[in-house]
């Protein structure tokens, strides 16, 4: 055992069973689904015996920390928080340009231009501690990285306000990255996951294991396993829990719940159960709920987040205009399973 992965165990006390530490009564995590996961949906899943989540990269830091606090303020058990870890990327201008081209017939159809420039949002933790002094403020049980791994001092100061460490994983590469930098648990992210792909190079290799294929490439690694893709009943459940993950992320199960932030176009597209994985929208790969924006060819997008800024300026020209099918609607493979339930009785349905 690795030097950085004994520092995270001591920092656990010594025990790494992640469940227990987090009291939780059944090994049941909500995705934090930036834009869609709410205070509410996070604390009834954490107040159902499960782990609930919030996704805070969306966010700006005093919004963050209210969504926090608001937590906080409906459930007395532990949740969660994610923050994104993208490497910054300089600005392509040209190739931002071109892509605007492509984007303008879109635009056109519902009378109006492309952006003259694209302000890209979403900075990552690697570049702004923003997010971070919030996270650190509101201490929640568990902080999750996507896109990557935060640097070692931020690591460190979220040590210190005895925070659960983990992060995304595509590959068993990534995985033993986590593993090197002495985080507390993977999440193994299987190809049919919903939203943004957690891959750390969007132009590496990618291998698009299923989820149970990748939990037995990581799990020789020794760390904490969580299944994260097309978990959506207690059947996929056991079989998550039977390769050998110690709990299961579920994020496409949860948006139907009224507690979720989902858009009523967003939940009516879950119907038709076809999914994409497209760059078109943000400029990472990403699975969506196929749809007139998942149709455009994504092979020159500018790369996260310019192209992100592209794509809600067009699906806010389409919903003015009445249309709603350019929506970032995110959705794994298994969407056309998700029931319209409070959460608590998804949590009850995935439990083992």
């Amino acid at each position: 055992m690795n030097r950085s992965h004994d520092a995270a165990q001591r920092a656990c006390g010594g025990d790494m069973d992640i469940v227990a530490q987090l009291e939780m009564r059944v090994p049941v995590i909500q995705a934090p689904m930036a834009g869609v996961s709410t205070p509410a949906l996070a604390a009834a899943v954490s107040n159902a015996g499960g782990l609930g989540s919030l996704g805070l990269a969306a966010m700006t830091g005093d919004e963050a920390a209210e969504a926090i606090a608001r937590t906080h303020g409906l459930t007395s058990r532990p949740f969660g928080v994610n923050l994104f870890c993208h490497q910054p990327q300089p600005r392509d201008l040209a190739a931002e340009v071109r892509w605007l081209g492509r984007l303008a017939p879109h635009f056109q159809r519902f009378g109006a231009t492309p952006p003259a420039t694209l302000v890209p949002r979403y900075p990552s933790l690697l570049e702004s501690d923003e997010l971070l002094d919030s996270v650190l403020a509101g201490q929640p049980a568990v902080v999750t990285f996507h896109f990557g791994l935060p640097r070692p001092e931020q690591i460190a100061a979220l040590r210190q306000r005895g925070c659960l460490l983990g992060a995304t994983a595509t590959s068993a590469r990534e995985a033993g990255l986590i593993r090197e930098a002495g985080l507390d648990m993977v999440v193994a992210q299987g190809w049919q996951a919903g939203g943004h792909r957690g891959i750390f190079d969007p132009d590496g290799p990618d291998e698009r294991l299923d989820t149970l294929a990748l939990v037995r490439r990581i799990a020789p690694l020794g760390l904490p396993v969580i299944a994260a893709g097309e978990i959506m009943d207690r059947a996929d459940t056991l079989a998550a829990l039977g390769a050998g993950v110690v709990a299961v992320q579920c994020g496409t199960a949860f948006l139907r719940a009224p507690e979720a932030a989902t858009s009523q176009a967003h939940r009516a597209a879950l119907d038709a159960g076809e999914t994409v994985m497209t760059r078109a929208i943000s400029g990472r790969p990403a699975r969506c709920c196929a749809n007139a924006f998942s149709a455009i060819p994504d092979a020159e997008s500018p790369g996260y987040p310019a192209t992100y800024a592209a794509g809600k300026a067009l699906d806010a020209a389409a919903r003015a205009q009445g249309t709603t099918n350019y929506g970032a609607h995110w959705a794994g493979t298994g969407c056309a399973r998700a029931v319209a339930r409070p959460a608590a009785d998804t949590v009850a349905a995935l439990a083992p």
